[in-house]
């Protein structure tokens, strides 16, 4: 699943995903470009760190998340 926030001109991009079976991925795209993946064993702290994610884009002034299913 891909979500994105949006602030004037500026998009930061996330995509969650299940790699295999306890082994989840979040991974950030930056307004610049620059690409980090986070790990997680347990989907619930996937989830955790999404929400943390998103709260702190909205303190920053982006809104969302806006998204989709591919």
């Amino acid at each position: 699943m891909f979500w994105w926030f949006k602030r004037g001109d500026d998009y930061i991009r996330y995509e969650s995903r299940q790699l295999a079976v306890g082994v989840y991925q979040l991974c950030v795209v930056m307004v610049d470009g620059t690409e980090r993946v986070e790990t997680f064993d347990d989907e619930r702290d996937l989830l955790d760190r999404q929400r943390s994610l998103e709260g702190n884009l909205a303190d920053e002034g982006f809104t969302g998340p806006h998204g989709w299913n591919l």
